[in-house]
């Protein structure tokens, strides 16, 4: 990892050194030619304005649109570019690229481009931005190859030559009948090495896997993986192709889906970037944490509802964190179990009960041995350190033992429950968030430790 970002700085510092010390614009331009187009975009930063102007003006907007694209935060480039070049850049750009860095512009720019942006851009953006960023046509690019069912090998091949000019996603060919609507798919090197004699219809897989537009894109993923192809089509409810998604927006939308799981577990809304105003960051955490708020004053309300237990016992509050905690690691270990195999959708009633009793297992065995454990060290511990009689010793970390036994299996068994209940009523199972589950476990702990404490240490056995 250490050795990949020095190689990053590493170029970009190159790139810097070749823009401030090139005697001229065309040795300029052919030295960063053996550079990355994400390297270039990279090395903006260590320029001065008069610096990135220079490169503006010495490189056209078909390479220009490359670097811009490899930028994540494109809005502070913007102005210094034209609105003359900015409108060429956007013309140069794949859809999914324009759509992004449209939206880093301002209105009253946008009034100034929009006459200047060709029809096939502006419809592009307008195709996109119609789709929620839920769902897959938000993720489309218009980059790619699309070719008629009845052409023969050689007019394939030349409407090849002929596309590749515009669209360099040329690994797949798309085919359509003579109604537009999608019937399969080519690879490039089946139509290479095919003979001229032989028809297109025998290098043509008419069970190519698509998507639909509308599909979303959480829902999406596991297909896209499973098939890992370069790119896939994406089809509107005509069957027509309105785009391709590539291996480059999967892997850009499994990071925004892991990201955003991520935040829910965190208990978050959505993500947070560090551009976002202290209200937006207050907006996304303050209503859980309301919740979680009134749901810690129940485990207070109960926690107090236990202080005959403590008065007489005093020793019992010591080991209260102790089962809390482990609780909450376990209901936390579950619900990430438990998302990630609710993410296949063909989950069926009886696999969704093998998962309930193997947490339930994994609760028990794991509950049982730590139990053990907790028996005989806090055992020792409170014989050595609290001066109570062995035997008293050992019957009190016995009641923790049980009560950990006890809390670990109830909060496996949460941990995996709540969530499949969540996604049987249609709520995003990661919304069952972490602090969720563990404020639950809290309350079941409490009450399994307590009342545990009452019944058998003061009640059955009279330890005080």
């Amino acid at each position: 990892m250490k050795k990949a970002t020095w190689k990053k700085t590493s170029f970009a510092e190159k790139i810097v050194e070749i823009i401030r010390t090139s005697p001229s614009i065309n040795e300029m331009r052919e030295q960063l030619q053996d550079y990355h187009d994400n390297d270039i975009a990279q090395s903006l930063q260590f320029l001065n304005r008069a610096e990135r102007n220079l490169l503006y003006s010495a490189l056209d907007a078909e390479w220009l649109a490359e670097i811009i694209s490899y930028l994540d935060d494109p809005a502070e480039y913007i102005d210094e570019i034209g609105i003359d070049k900015l409108a060429e850049i956007l013309n140069e750009m794949d859809a999914d690229d324009a759509v992004d860095l449209w939206e880093n512009i301002d209105e009253s720019v946008k009034v100034k481009l929009r006459p200047m942006i060709d029809d096939e851009t502006k419809s592009a953006i307008l195709l996109i931005n119609s789709y929620d960023d839920s769902e897959v046509g938000s993720l489309i690019t218009t980059n790619y190859i699309c070719i008629k069912q009845n052409l023969t090998i050689r007019q394939a091949m030349h409407e090849l030559v002929k596309q590749a000019g515009e669209n360099d996603n040329i690994g797949t060919i798309y085919v359509v009948d003579d109604k537009n609507r999608f019937c399969g798919a080519i690879d490039l090197k089946d139509l290479i090495v095919a003979r001229e004699n032989v028809p297109l219809d025998s290098i043509i897989s008419y069970a190519y896997p698509y998507l639909l537009d509308h599909e979303k894109i959480s829902e999406s993923i596991e297909k896209i993986k499973d098939y890992a192809e370069d790119s896939l089509p994406v089809l509107n409810k005509d069957r027509k192709i309105i785009g391709i998604i590539t291996a480059q927006d999967v892997v850009e939308a499994v990071d925004d889906e892991l990201g955003e799981d991520y935040a829910k577990l965190a208990g978050l809304s959505a993500e947070e970037d560090l551009n976002e105003t202290t209200r937006e960051s207050m907006n996304k955490r303050l209503p859980w944490l309301i919740i979680l708020l009134f749901l810690g004053m129940g485990v207070s309300t109960v926690v107090g509802a236990f202080e005959g237990v403590v008065a007489v016992l005093p020793v019992v509050i010591c080991f209260q964190s102790l089962i809390l905690d482990m609780a909450g690691n376990v209901g936390t270990q579950s619900l990430a179990v438990t998302i990630r195999v609710l993410m296949d959708e063909n989950l069926s009633a009886k696999d969704k009960l093998h998962l309930t009793f193997k947490e339930m297992k994994v609760g028990t065995c794991n509950g049982a041995l730590l139990g053990i454990m907790a028996l005989v060290f806090l055992g020792a511990y409170i014989a050595l350190f609290k001066g109570y009689a062995i035997g008293h010793a050992f019957l009190i970390s016995g009641c923790v033992g049980i009560s950990l036994l006890v809390a670990i299996v109830i909060s496996s068994l949460v941990g995996t429950l709540v969530p499949i209940l969540f996604h049987k009523i249609k709520v995003d199972p990661a919304v069952a968030s972490g602090p969720l589950i563990t404020t639950i476990n809290d309350l079941v702990a409490v009450v399994t430790y307590y009342g545990l404490a009452w019944i058998l240490l003061i009640q059955l056995l009279h330890i005080v």
